[in-house]
């Protein structure tokens, strides 16, 4: 089998492309190195609420598709103090991070577990992708949105006093090496993934020194990329072009308070929170959760009927493993997901369904595809023809396969 397969491929790498298999080409924005196909390990934080729910959903599908990935778990909620420092640790060493919900207690003086991991561990960049999903009816069409909005100053950095009885002062932080950092990742997101326009959101009209220098920054960068247009918006006229004319929107670079209403806004014009990925990216570390904040820990009534939307955490998920080098599992993982939406037979409430986050699940799991193991004789067959698309050769004369992806984190 192997002698016929090597002779196959020689015949295949020395006859021209027919018309037929040229036009099966795709633009290539993700090459996998050679050995990166070892099992990596996964920091795992369940969370509050529905989070052990839709994180137990990722895991079963995980196991049933046979995902070069294992998961170090460990127990953290919202109303501890911090995050513990073996929970800190795991992710250093890991790079990579899957997390549910976390609570944040409303007001007292208990400051977010989420801003302490995006600061412990550098998380500047965080992106929300709100597409519409075939299948799910909504009010506007061709929503592809992807939001990256800086994560770790702005009006989250957290510096807050009483002045005196009754007056309490916020701090607004903004720095230019921030705001260059977080523009940078758009206009290079933008460029990687074949996207046309980047456009800043801001509120430099009335704050003019600190989102002016948001803007000065977005300016800056926008120079070096003379391919891709550029513009701006004011971040109360932004809310509403995007509930009247969404399909304007491609890539959207914001402050910290201004994005996370803006994914929000975003996510419920095109689908929901429920079905909207994302992930908070720096230069050693990710952590992958649910795009959109809005309801990330659901309620007790949603608890109670285990009636939790997976959705979004396992397409956070299919992000992750292409974050990780494993783009044919993460396709596998994605497909999957469109397949049971589209067939609309398994859907949480939130969806226009009746069914629990478990038949989602066994949903994926059985008839969609995501356990499905493909015999070594079609896998020999679909990599053959896939090198007579697009090989490269190494220095060894080994081939290399090449195959798209999505999304590209850098």
């Amino acid at each position: 089998m192997a002698r016929r397969s090597v002779s196959i491929l020689r015949h295949l790498l020395t006859k021209p492309l027919t018309p037929a298999v040229a036009a099966q080409t795709r633009s290539v924005t993700y090459m996998p190195r050679p050995g990166d196909g070892a099992p990596r390990a996964v920091t795992l934080i369940p969370g509050d609420g529905i989070g052990p729910l839709v994180t137990n959903a990722v895991e079963q599908v995980m196991e049933a598709m046979h995902a070069p990935v294992y998961f170090e778990k460990f127990e953290v909620t919202g109303g501890m103090p911090r995050v513990p420092e073996e929970v800190i640790e795991s992710i250093r060493k890991n790079k990579v991070c899957l997390k549910g919900g976390l609570a944040t207690p409303m007001g007292g003086g208990v400051s977010s577990l989420n801003m302490q991991l995006r600061r412990d561990l550098d998380l500047y960049a965080s992106l929300v992708n709100c597409f519409n999903m075939r299948g799910l009816q909504t009010k506007h069409d061709n929503v592809d949105i992807v939001v990256i909005r800086e994560n770790t100053e702005g009006e989250y950095s957290g510096l807050e006093h009483e002045v005196i009885p009754g007056v309490v002062e916020s701090l607004k932080v903004i720095t230019k090496f921030c705001s260059e950092r977080i523009a940078k990742y758009a206009f290079e997101y933008a460029y990687l993934n074949n996207r046309k326009k980047v456009t800043a959101v801001h509120k430099a009209n009335i704050m003019k020194l600190a989102d002016g220098l948001f803007l000065e920054s977005c300016r800056e960068v926008a120079e070096k990329y003379p391919g891709i247009a550029y513009n701006e918006i004011i971040v109360d006229n932004c809310c509403m072009q995007l509930v009247s004319k969404p399909e304007q929107f491609d890539v959207m670079v914001t402050p910290n308070l201004y994005g996370n209403l803006v994914a929000n806004t975003a996510a419920g014009i095109a689908g929901g929170t429920g079905v909207m990925p994302g992930g908070n990216v720096g230069a050693d570390h990710a952590i992958f959760e649910q795009g959109a904040s809005a309801g990330n820990v659901g309620n007790q009534k949603m608890l109670e009927q285990k009636k939790a939307n997976p959705v979004a955490l396992l397409l956070s998920s299919a992000m992750m493993l292409r974050h990780l080098q494993f783009p044919s599992f993460s396709d596998r993982l994605e497909n999957a997901v469109e397949r049971v939406i589209l067939e609309g037979k398994f859907r949480t409430k939130d969806l226009g369904g009746h069914s629990t986050t478990q038949e989602v699940v066994d949903a994926m799991n059985n008839g969609s595809g995501v356990s499905n193991a493909k015999s070594p004789d079609y896998v020999s067959a679909q990599c053959l023809i896939l090198s007579s698309i697009s090989v490269h050769v190494t220095k060894n004369m080994v081939p290399i396969l090449i195959w798209g992806s999505v999304m590209y984190f850098i």
